[in-house]
């Protein structure tokens, strides 16, 4: 059961990710960046890239915060109805980031996933969303 103190953590999360850089970095990844291909994905990974740097913040952010319920520092069933983003991001790269490098792409937001019948459901029709969306967007790119 969620206490005033797991309250207070998700809300400290939600200040962090209003921060200005945050918001353009979660906007690049969220938003604009569709890889259409395992090559377009790499591209993103090249340090002179200058994207790169909006990439590490988002996917290390919330790479680092599913380690709070994985930990026992904030309740899972909060920390999940809340930071829905992280699901979302692992449902948009995971295909294509475990093609290109054969690792698992954000392993703590799998395993925190994997740890919820809810988060699982979620996370396929995220998944299911977004392949329809990517498919979207790489037709109009052609």
């Amino acid at each position: 059961m969620a206490t005033p103190a797991d309250a207070d953590i998700v809300l400290k999360l939600y200040d962090l990710r209003r921060e200005e850089v945050m918001r353009k970095a979660r906007n690049y990844v969220g938003m604009e960046f569709w890889p259409a291909n395992v090559d377009e994905f790499r591209e993103i990974h090249k340090p002179t890239n200058p994207n790169n740097v909006f990439w590490r913040q988002v996917i290390s952010f919330y790479e680092m915060i599913a380690q709070l319920p994985l930990h026992g520092a904030v309740d899972t069933e909060l920390f999940l109805a809340t930071q829905g983003e992280g699901v979302f991001l692992r449902a948009k790269f995971a295909e294509v980031s475990e093609e290109a490098t054969g690792n698992t792409f954000m392993p703590n937001t799998k395993k925190l996933i994997d740890s919820s019948e809810k988060a699982q459901a979620q996370f396929e029709a995220v998944r299911k969303q977004l392949l329809a969306r990517r498919a979207q967007v790489v037709a109009a790119k052609a």
